[in-house]
């Protein structure tokens, strides 16, 4: 493992564990066994640890939410379960949604992690544009938006929220139940 991701992997689960206050150069060099400065090397800045942990929690979600897109020739019957396997491992892997709610309020006072933020949501907004066009939806684009929104309500719900922890057959139905109404 490279030691931008060391660093990295680190901060995320200092951001789950402790908050953004709990986030440091020192924090992260302790927690992650390194010598001290380690961290201050790779990121100079608070900002730059900031954009270095977003970037890697992009490509750690985008890597867990790719089965749902990835595939040729999806069935509409095949879609509910894909994508709610995939909301099913980002409950599973909590720190990373904690993590992501952070950064998601740091970016509301931080422009410009603000634009890198906004940015990677596209990144899972935008596949399921063709994707919901290609079954049927008549409004691909608001489609996408509103499922990237269902998903996001249910996951805050289940981790910061009052709701309980939904089975994978819960989600699988309440994707089915979204999904039915949208391709219509």
């Amino acid at each position: 493992m490279k030691r931008s991701e060391t660093v990295a992997d680190t901060a995320i689960t200092l951001l789950a564990e402790r908050g953004m206050r709990g986030l440091t150069h020192r924090a992260v060099d302790e927690a992650a066994g390194l010598p001290p400065g380690s961290t201050s090397n790779l990121a100079r800045t608070r900002a730059a640890l900031l954009e270095l942990t977003l970037a890697r929690l992009t490509e750690l979600e985008l890597r867990a939410l790719a089965p749902a897109y990835e595939g040729d020739g999806f069935e509409l019957s095949d879609l509910p379960g894909r994508l709610a396997e995939a909301l099913y491992v980002q409950l599973m892997d909590r720190r990373r949604s904690l993590a992501r709610y952070e950064l998601a309020l740091e970016a509301t006072r931080r422009p410009e992690l603000r634009k890198i933020y906004d940015e990677a949501g596209r990144r899972f907004r935008d596949p399921a544009v063709p994707l919901l066009a290609a079954l049927g939806s008549r409004e691909p684009v608001r489609h996408a938006r509103q499922l990237v929104a269902f998903g996001e309500g249910l996951l805050f719900d289940a981790i910061v929220g009052a709701g309980p922890t939904p089975t994978l057959d819960e989600l699988i139905e309440a994707m089915r139940d979204l999904l039915s109404g949208m391709l219509r």
